[in-house]
């Protein structure tokens, strides 16, 4: 079991520079530096609401777009994210929330089961949310929920400006995660599943 329950992950390819912590226990402190404003918004938002401390670094091949910086911060998140769950004793396992944001209304379920799934349905209209392609909220959703092996649906119910689309999903997924990690002590040192690992 991870006492601590945090989690640290580098991950240097040809393409990106990535370094991302994560502590389950914390009190929503972040230190996010991508290089994309938007990015760096949406998880300083997840931080935030989660109660999650996250630390994000990255650099990369900027000149080829933000595919590769967002993706392998997605992996690096979704590594550090599974590492700090360590095997999930007294996890309260699932969650969900439903978080308007002006216009906008996202809708998050989260299952810490130990299998890679999402489902995701931005709605987002333009190319564009801010400086980050709209099409890379959506990978980084799944790209996340793969490497952290969890199962994810996440829905924009309403909205009409983007950016309140893609803050309101974060903030959605925040609070989803807030329930999931938090500990229930009637588990007793257990694991929430009755096949007795979410491994």
């Amino acid at each position: 079991m991870n006492a601590k329950r945090t989690g640290s992950v580098s991950r240097k390819t040809g393409e990106t520079d990535v370094y991302v912590s994560v502590s389950l226990d914390g009190s929503g402190i972040y230190e996010v530096h991508t290089g994309n404003g938007m990015l760096d918004h949406l998880l300083s938002q997840l931080s935030r609401h989660s109660l999650l401390d996250i630390t994000v670094h990255a650099d990369g091949d900027y000149h080829t777009g933000w595919h590769h910086i967002v993706e392998d911060v997605g992996i690096a998140l979704g590594r550090s994210f599974k590492e700090a769950l360590g095997e999930g004793r007294n996890i309260s396992r699932m969650g969900h929330a439903l978080v308007p944001l002006d216009e906008a209304l996202a809708q998050v379920a989260i299952d810490l089961s130990g299998r890679g799934y999402a489902s995701v349905t931005t709605g987002l209209t333009g190319e564009r949310v801010e400086d980050l392609p709209s099409d890379l909220v959506r990978h980084f959703l799944e790209t996340f929920a793969v490497e952290a092996k969890v199962t994810l649906h996440a829905t924009i119910l309403e909205g009409v400006n983007d950016h309140h689309k893609a803050e309101a999903l974060f903030k959605s997924l925040a609070r989803a995660i807030a329930d999931a990690v938090s500990l229930d002590p009637r588990l007793q040192d257990t694991i929430p599943s009755t096949k007795g690992t979410l491994q």
